[in-house]
């Protein structure tokens, strides 16, 4: 199968795949590498350093400057920003351009902005006028200037809690997250002199060996974003509340810990992010390993890998 060239549009390259379609105004450069099925549509510019994988399409008035890498499947609606300088000046040209990544399956909303370097995680989605300033996580949702994080592909609510009668009625109570993860209801009292909650670790599936707390947390930063290879973790949000999202690599849960009664248990091998921080929330994490650099898996692709998992992580009901 050919491509196809609008008699007005402009295709210099030679590295064009196999049912590409270039639509009028559009203009590519000689350098430029697009993959095959691609829809590059009115308006469109494409710069001599650039890479577009397969079955992306790229929507009016966007322009794609050196050292753009766009994977299979992204969606960039119209008039979508990018930029691969970070201290313009007009005459003054750079001796490198950094990378921006566009990683599997995202979508970049019309007008959004992307400042240069960054990465767009595998089915990130970024809303319509957003000015994205950070790395965007692997499956994240993100709206406003600046983006924030306001919830995760396919989750609408936390699937996953404990009512406040099984807090209350059924100390120890645990219930499944997503594999061997679970809430545990933390034993609380309560009385005029306020409440108190415990923690005992004779019920968990690990000895804690270190403790660190995580806290005054800009609430559009995330934390995590890791897997461990061999320790394992119990998250009490002490004060405050935080989204916290569990995804086994096919599979992602959300739990809400709102309540020192509350308790997230995390296995190895199980990638966690933590989001939407209230202000002044603190996080304690009780850990069953000393830290050790070498046991966080950081990079989600290669969790993937390690998993063993391939697709895309259907939706949670």
């Amino acid at each position: 199968m050919a491509i196809f060239v609008h008699p007005q549009g402009i295709c210099e390259s030679s590295q064009v795949g196999e049912g590409t379609r270039v639509w009028a105004f559009a203009h590519l450069l000689p350098g430029a590498c697009v993959g095959d099925n691609c829809n590059i549509c009115d308006h469109v510019f494409v710069e001599n350093d650039v890479v577009i994988g397969d079955r992306t399409t790229v929507k009016c008035g966007v322009q794609l400057w050196d050292g753009m890498r766009v994977g299979n499947d992204v969606f960039i609606g119209p008039n979508a920003t990018f930029t691969n300088d970070k201290f313009p000046r007009s005459g003054q040209w750079q001796d490198s351009v950094v990378q921006t990544i566009i990683e599997d399956g995202a979508s970049i909303g019309a007008n959004a902005t992307i400042l240069p370097g960054l990465r767009i995680g595998k089915r990130a989605m970024i809303g319509a006028g957003a000015v994205v300033t950070h790395d965007v996580p692997p499956g994240a949702i993100l709206v406003g200037n600046p983006a924030r994080i306001t919830g995760y592909v396919g989750m609408h609510s936390p699937s996953a809690r404990l009512t406040s009668e099984e807090k209350s009625l059924q100390p120890g109570l645990r219930k499944p997250v997503l594999g061997e993860a679970f809430l545990i209801a933390l034993p609380s009292h309560s009385d005029a002199r306020g409440n108190l909650a415990v923690a005992e670790f004779s019920e968990l599936p690990f000895m804690p060996q270190r403790m660190f707390f995580v806290h005054d947390v800009p609430s559009q930063y995330v934390r995590g974003e890791h897997a461990h290879r061999i320790c394992q973790q119990l998250l009490v949000c002490v004060e405050g509340s935080v989204a916290v999202v569990v995804d086994d690599g096919r599979t992602r849960e959300e739990v809400l810990l709102d309540t020192p009664g509350l308790g997230l248990y995390i296995p190895a091998n199980l990638w966690t992010t933590q989001y939407r921080h209230q202000p002044h929330s603190v996080v304690a994490v009780f850990a069953s390993h000393p830290y050790d650099p070498d046991d966080y898996i950081r990079d989600y692709n290669e969790f993937i890998d390690l998993a063993g998992k391939k697709g895309t992580c259907r939706s949670v009901k």
